[in-house]
């Protein structure tokens, strides 16, 4: 990935007056700078970035509607910068506007043990602004006027307050241009960032959904349900008078009437507005909220026109799932509604309480689902160049990227760390991106040198040095079953399982990349993995000597075991289902691959019936519970309807809709950017048709089935350039070309 700088005529600026105490966010810094355009121009170019997250405004006029600039990024490493081009400039004297808020770098930020601890001012002591203006005239001269201290600052603008977990507070009866201004002086930054044009993706506002329902709570507060639980903001218009305050919170879920808020911790998320007289419209601009619901005071629903709108990275949907279960497809939307979410500006594990980190496993896991619907690659891209710069020296990977310097833990561990493998490698499948592989494989092959490290120390232990228990394994994660201690105890399973999955595709990607010798190396290592899971952790005859269900799944899912005993293996894992009453009991490392490793083995019918069980745990539960985003635990909501503590936006088990596209519809790439790729359905469920397209590299893939009595037609729309393999229920199998082509089969 090759980076874009540029030099730079200003320098950065500040109010090296202000202070404020950690872990409290700041408040919003306003800039200004008059200038001169002293002839026709024929635009003005702007530079800018920030400490903290800024918008521009030309003569009081925004000049973007994108949110939360520079965006979010290791700032001892990186930080964008963002350009913007104005036309039809007059000549005459103009102002240039900045608010800048404390955003990630200066804000509040939290890290959650035991306890919430917050801490601000990760990057920086106060907010600071960089901004080039070049002014391009008519005659082909060129005029450049950099941030300095012929700027000047203030902390008396309308936005009293801006934090992303706390919210915004906005006093419209103030006039910025009758503030108290001082000089802007110089600010040496306690981090020195390469200063890169934008390389991910803007935030900005995409659906918008006006309330579906209001009523009073016995608080009194307005209630207004605005139907999908997301991450965004609220816009609205009121009839207001001189100091009329009005207050929003945002909830995700009700409980007994009122707005749930438990689950927030120690995020406010409230917006407050003060009214001047008179018709206004606002909206946030420096925070968002994870909700479905408000809570508003200070105005009635009938003087108030409210909306909601989504707020995520502007990546483009590519993908699109639908079938005869209606289910089914709420489980759809569901799953990428918390995509949605959870992709603001960095892939987040919740938008609503005080943590909304990148945490790496959550990426890892959602990846294949997030590919097929969303276009990634700019937005993954940037999130894996600050993995590759937070990588330590012995190779280990933080928790979180970006990572909380002095906050966030950084240990080898299993599934989390592998992202560094499993989300360039699916970002190369999907989008057929090489380079993501040649940028990332360094760190790859760090990683995989400090897992076998970590995994000989476990040779006493287990007689093999090729078990991966230490340093630490979050193992079965948020399972049904057990409590965290049984979670972590099922480490070496699970560590060991990963291990020997990312020695398979280091050994594939070396070999994609020329490297033979690592590929042999990686081949060797793999067989050494996979041959000490059977010996430690199975009898040798396909049943797993301390049973339970991930552990059968990723042996299954990673093709741990031999051939001739995978379908007692299967059979294994499907009799633990079958026990616990038809319900999966897998956390989040496995239940990506829990629907496949039964499906792939012989028990398609009863991948099935696992998918549609509806009561707890599954999927459908939350559907059946009204659900419109996926949930971080399986039951967040009891069948009485109380909510236990947790994040009612969390993507992990949206991981599911990968077996939708792959298996449901058959479509699956086989070779990168689905140059080659194969449709195989597997009818079943119930289900009388189902149907996904994909706007592939090459074109729009389109998958359609029918199902009427023992008849099965399939219709497959395949683009020029692209190969297909079709293999139909019955066995039949035939290759394609680009086209329209119409199968039919008996059953």
């Amino acid at each position: 990935m090759k980076l874009t700088e540029r030099s730079w005529l200003g320098t950065w600026i500040s109010d090296a007056d202000y202070r404020f105490e950690s872990p409290n966010s700041p408040v919003p810094m306003a800039f200004r700078r008059l200038f001169e355009v002293k002839k026709a121009a024929a635009a003005i170019h702007i530079f800018a970035t920030a400490m903290g997250i800024f918008d521009l405004y030309m003569d009081g006029k925004r000049i973007s509607e994108e949110y939360f600039n520079p965006g979010f990024t290791d700032y001892s490493a990186h930080l964008q910068y963002v350009e913007y081009e104005l036309k039809d400039i007059a000549a005459g004297i103009h102002e240039l506007t900045a608010i800048v808020a404390g955003g990630w770098a200066v804000g509040r930020t939290t890290h959650v043990d035991d306890t919430t601890r917050s801490k601000s001012k990760m990057s920086a002591e106060r907010q600071a602004l960089l901004c080039d203006l070049v002014l391009d005239y008519t005659d082909g001269s060129h005029e450049t006027i950099g941030s300095d201290d012929a700027y000047e600052v203030c902390e008396d603008s309308p936005w009293r307050f801006g934090d992303f977990y706390d919210g915004e507070t906005y006093d419209a009866r103030i006039e910025l241009s009758k503030a108290v201004w001082k000089p802007a002086m110089i600010e040496k930054l306690r981090v020195q960032p390469k200063i890169c044009a934008r390389y991910g993706l803007p935030v900005t506002a995409h659906e918008h959904f006006p309330p579906v329902s209001w009523f009073q709570a016995a608080s009194g507060e307005w209630i207004a349900d605005f139907g999908q639980n997301m991450a965004g903001i609220v816009r609205f218009t009121v009839n207001g008078h001189e100091g009329q305050e009005i207050v929003i919170r945002h909830a995700e879920a009700l409980e007994n009437g009122e707005l749930y808020i438990q689950n927030l911790r120690s995020a406010r998320q409230t917006v407050k507005y003060i009214c001047r007289e008179g018709k206004q419209t606002w909206s946030p601009r420096f925070t968002y909220m994870g909700f479905r619901y408000t809570g508003i005071s200070g105005v009635s629903p009938e003087e108030i026109e409210i909306s909601a709108l989504a707020v995520y990275s502007d990546f483009r949907t590519i993908g699109s799932f639908r079938c005869s279960n209606e289910d089914l497809d709420q489980l759809q939307s569901n799953l990428t509604w918390s995509g949605k979410s959870n992709f603001v500006d960095i892939p987040t594990d919740c938008p609503q309480r005080d943590e909304r980190q990148g945490w790496t496993g959550d990426i890892a896991l959602f990846s294949p689902t997030a590919c097929f619907n969303f276009g990634m690659k700019e937005f993954l891209r940037k999130w894996l160049l600050d993995l590759k710069t937070e990588q330590t020296a012995l190779g280990s990977i933080p928790f979180v990227i970006p990572a909380r310097k002095g906050i966030t833990p950084t240990l080898t561990t299993s599934c989390w760390g592998d992202s560094c493998i499993l989300v360039p490698w699916t970002l190369y499948m999907s989008e057929g991106d090489e380079e993501i592989l040649r940028i990332m494989y360094p760190t790859m092959k760090k990683y995989m040198a400090d897992v076998k490290r970590w995994a000989a120390l476990s040779l006493p232990i287990y007689g093999s040095p090729h078990i991966l228990k230490l340093p630490f394994q979050f193992g079965d994660w948020c399972a049904p079953v057990g409590n965290i201690k049984d979670w972590l105890g099922h480490g070496p399973w699970v560590g060991t399982a990963y291990y020997a999955h990312s020695c398979e595709l280091m050994a594939r990607i070396a070999s994609i990349l020329g490297k033979k010798g690592d590929a042999e190396r990686f081949t060797a290592l793999h067989e050494k993995v996979k041959n000490a899971f059977r010996k430690v952790f199975t009898d040798g005859h396909g049943r797993v000597k301390d049973e339970f269900q991930s552990a059968y799944v990723l042996a299954l899912a990673f093709g741990l075991e031999n051939e001739e005993n995978r379908s007692a293996m299967a059979g294994h894992l499907w009799n633990l289902i079958r026990d616990n009453g038809l319900h999966l009991a897998t956390g989040f490392p496995a239940t990506p691959h829990l629907l496949f490793a039964l499906s792939d083995n012989g028990y398609a019918k009863e991948a099935y019936q696992l998918l549609l069980q509806d009561s707890d745990p599954s999927w459908l539960y939350q559907i059946r519970h009204g659900a419109t985003t996926m949930w971080e635990g399986w039951s967040s909501v009891q069948e009485d309807g109380s909510i236990r503590e947790s994040s009612l936006n969390h993507y992990a088990y949206g991981s599911v809709g990968a077996f939708f596209y792959r298996r449901i519809c058959g479509l699956e790439a086989t070779e990168p950017g689905y140059r080659r790729f194969r449709i195989r359905p597997i009818p079943g469920g119930g289900l009388t048709w189902a149907e996904c397209t994909h706007e592939s590299p090459y074109g729009k893939i389109t998958v359609h089935w029918e199902q009427g009595g023992d008849h099965f037609r399939l219709h497959a729309e395949v683009p020029e350039g692209t190969d297909c393999d079709v293999i139909l229920p019955d066995g039949q199998s035939t290759s394609i070309g680009g086209g329209i082509h119409e199968f039919k089969c008996v059953l």
